[in-house]
């Protein structure tokens, strides 16, 4: 069965419990339905090894990865751009921003 951890062509986020910043894009992104796949390093050793291999060693989180090119503590303003450029498939999921009203 593939997934965005192995077909790289997804969202994933790598989190740990009681990480508030992680907390914080994972109810961003529920708003934005973005499809993603969520990662517990702490109950993966190789995804806590992945995330240190994109952090300079250390275990931050969220690790976001966007088709494979990975983020480290993204807003989710560069996320969203990271999917706008290299996941283009996963834009319609993602809400449209409000426009502005006009007087007619």
């Amino acid at each position: 069965m593939s997934d965005a951890r192995t077909d790289g062509h997804g969202v994933v986020v790598y989190w740990r419990p009681g990480c508030p910043f992680c907390m914080k894009l994972r109810a961003q992104l529920l708003f934005t339905r973005l499809p993603h796949t969520k990662v517990n390093i702490w109950r993966d050793p190789g995804a806590a090894a992945f995330v240190r291999s994109v952090a300079g060693g250390n275990e931050t989180v969220p690790t976001v990865t966007v088709a494979g090119r990975p983020m480290v503590n993204p807003s989710l303003r560069k996320l969203k751009n990271a999917v706008r450029t290299y996941a283009p498939h996963l834009r319609p999921h993602l809400r449209p921003r409000p426009q502005p009203k006009r007087d007619t």
